[in-house]
């Protein structure tokens, strides 16, 4: 986190790009976390940060294959070395995915079943968590720009009326980003509620 100096009278641009570059952080790792979550349709990004033990090491799979998702319930996995076939294909079975890989010469295949309802319910509750998660993160961030601003004013380093408008501003853009991540998820919970 950047460590937050205050100036009074001076402009309140520096102070926004910080703070909405601290928060946008966690937003972006938000999202990054949701697209993780199957929604029925295949992508890439569902399969690429499984971890592959190979060459005695762990490595997620997006450094030892090629991934693509030619359609809607299919994953194909191109190994760059086929002797780490049977790792990719163990590390699969293992993944919270639920699916069986299957092999057909120097490519692995990953069908994606239909979803069932229930399956639905426990992804749009995971979902919610990981937004929760994205939350705290912000809340945190305003916390400690909070508690900054206060400091600052206490140590009179800053005038009460500065203060007050840099706790403004700090909470309009908490608000603002917070309501990108209700959009994310909002986003999220229609495609899986599509299927």
């Amino acid at each position: 986190m950047a460590h937050y100096t205050f100036t009074e009278g001076a402009s309140l641009k520096p102070f926004e790009s910080t703070v909405e570059s601290d928060m946008l952080k966690h937003l972006q790792h938000f999202e990054k976390e949701i697209q993780k979550i199957r929604t029925g349709r295949a992508h890439p990004s569902m399969v690429e940060d499984i971890k592959v033990t190979a060459y005695g090491t762990v490595m997620p799979l997006k450094e030892v294959a090629a991934i693509a998702a030619p359609d809607t319930q299919l994953i194909t996995i191109q190994p760059w070395d086929k002797t780490i076939i049977a790792d990719i294909e163990k590390a699969l079975q293992l993944s919270d995915l639920g699916v069986t890989p299957q092999t057909d010469g120097p490519l692995i295949r990953v069908i994606l079943p239909k979803m069932s309802s229930s399956r639905r319910d426990e992804l749009t509750k995971t979902l919610g968590k990981r937004l929760e998660e994205c939350k705290i993160a912000l809340r945190n961030v305003r916390k400690d720009v909070h508690t900054a601003i206060r400091d600052a004013e206490k140590d009179k380093k800053i005038s009460e009326d500065y203060s007050k408008r840099l706790q403004d501003l700090l909470q309009k853009i908490t608000d603002k980003i917070t309501a990108q991540a209700d959009m994310f998820m909002g986003k999220k919970e229609i495609e899986i509620k599509a299927l």
